[in-house]
C-alpha cells in the first residue's frame, strides 16, 4: 500500500474500469454510426423538398423519405462521394410515374422528378400535353390548388394571389389531373401558354429515363440540357438514389432555429403522413 491514499490496486482497478467504460461508449458509437450508414445507403435517406418544381404533390418545405431499394444500389446510393459500388447491384428500371430522386447529371445535387419516359420510348410536348409513343397523355380539370402563401410557398408567376379577410394570403393554381397509359394518375399544374409547352419528339437512349415536374411550366427537367442548378437532360438510370416515399413532415418555413416556440407553430400538419 502506498503512504496515502487508495491502495494502488484499488487504483488500477479504478482506472480499468474507467477505460472498459469509455470503449464501451466507444463501441456503442461506432455501432450506431455504423447502422446509421447502413440504414441511409440501403434502406431509407431523408430529403428536403427545396423548390415549386413539383407541386401540387410536393410542396417546398416537405421532408420526405427516400426508399432506397426499388431500383437497386450505385454509388450515388452513398451518403458521400466514394466510387465504393462497382455499377448497379440488384438494378430494376422505374415504372412510368414513379416519383424518383436522382443525382444531376453536372453537379450531383439532388433532384426529384416524376417518371415519363422509359428507355426507347418516343416522347414529345404539344401545347402542353404530353405525347407519349404517339398517344397523348390525357388531362382532365379539377379544382384550383389553393396554397398558403408563405416563406417557403411565395406566390409564384403561374398563381393568382388572394388576400384573406382574417389575414394572410392564399395563392390559386390551375390544377389539372394527367393520365398515363397504364391508369397511374398524378395532379399537375399549368399557367398557361410557355416556350416549355413545345419539345421533340426524341427517344429516350437506352439505359436513361425522361422525367417531368408536376408543375410544368416552373420546372428544370428533361426537357432542358443538363447544366449545373439547371435542366437534366436525360437522366442515366445509375444516377438514381431511390423512390419518393411519404412526406414525414412539412414546415410553412416561419419557424426559426433560435426560437423554441416556433418550432412546432410552422408545421403543416396536415401533410404529414401523405403518400405519393
Amino acid at each position: 500500500m502506498d503512504e496515502k491514499g487508495e491502495p494502488a490496486t484499488d487504483r488500477y482497478a479504478s482506472g480499468t474500469a474507467r477505460g472498459g467504460r469509455l470503449a464501451s461508449l466507444l463501441a456503442l458509437i461506432l455501432g450506431v454510426a455504423l447502422l446509421a450508414l447502413i440504414v441511409r445507403t440501403f434502406a431509407f435517406s431523408l430529403f428536403t423538398i427545396p423548390s415549386e418544381s413539383m407541386m401540387p404533390g410536393l410542396m417546398p418545405g416537405d421532408t420526405i423519405a427516400a426508399e432506397k431499394w426499388p431500383f437497386g444500389y450505385s454509388n450515388n446510393s452513398l451518403p458521400f462521394d466514394l466510387p465504393l459500388i462497382p455499377g448497379r447491384w440488384f438494378a430494376h428500371q422505374p415504372e412510368r410515374g414513379d416519383v424518383v430522386i436522382f443525382k444531376h447529371p453536372v453537379d450531383r445535387t439532388d433532384y426529384v422528378k416524376r417518371v415519363i419516359g422509359l428507355p426507347g420510348d418516343e416522347v414529345k410536348l404539344r401545347d402542353g400535353y404530353v405525347i407519349l409513343n404517339g398517344q397523348i397523355l390525357s388531362q382532365s380539370a379539377t379544382d384550383e390548388a389553393i396554397v398558403p402563401v408563405g416563406p417557403n410557398t411565395p406566390c409564384a408567376w403561374g398563381g393568382r394571389e388572394e388576400v384573406r379577410p382574417a389575414g394572410g394570403a392564399d395563392c390559386r393554381y390551375r390544377r389539372n389531373r394527367e393520365y398515363l397509359p397504364s391508369g397511374v394518375s398524378y395532379e399537375v399544374l399549368d399557367y398557361g401558354r410557355t416556350p416549355q409547352d413545345n419539345w421533340g419528339p426524341r427517344e429516350v437512349p437506352a439505359g436513361t429515363l425522361f422525367v417531368l415536374g408536376d408543375n410544368r411550366d416552373n420546372s428544370m427537367d428533361s426537357r432542358f440540357p443538363a447544366v449545373p442548378g439547371g435542366g437534366v437532360g436525360f437522366v442515366a438510370q445509375d444516377r438514381l438514389v431511390g423512390q419518393a416515399g411519404a412526406v414525414l413532415w412539412s414546415t410553412d418555413g416561419s419557424g426559426s432555429w433560435l426560437d423554441p416556440g416556433s418550432w412546432f407553430s410552422g408545421l403543416r400538419r396536415e401533410r404529414t403522413g401523405k403518400a405519393l
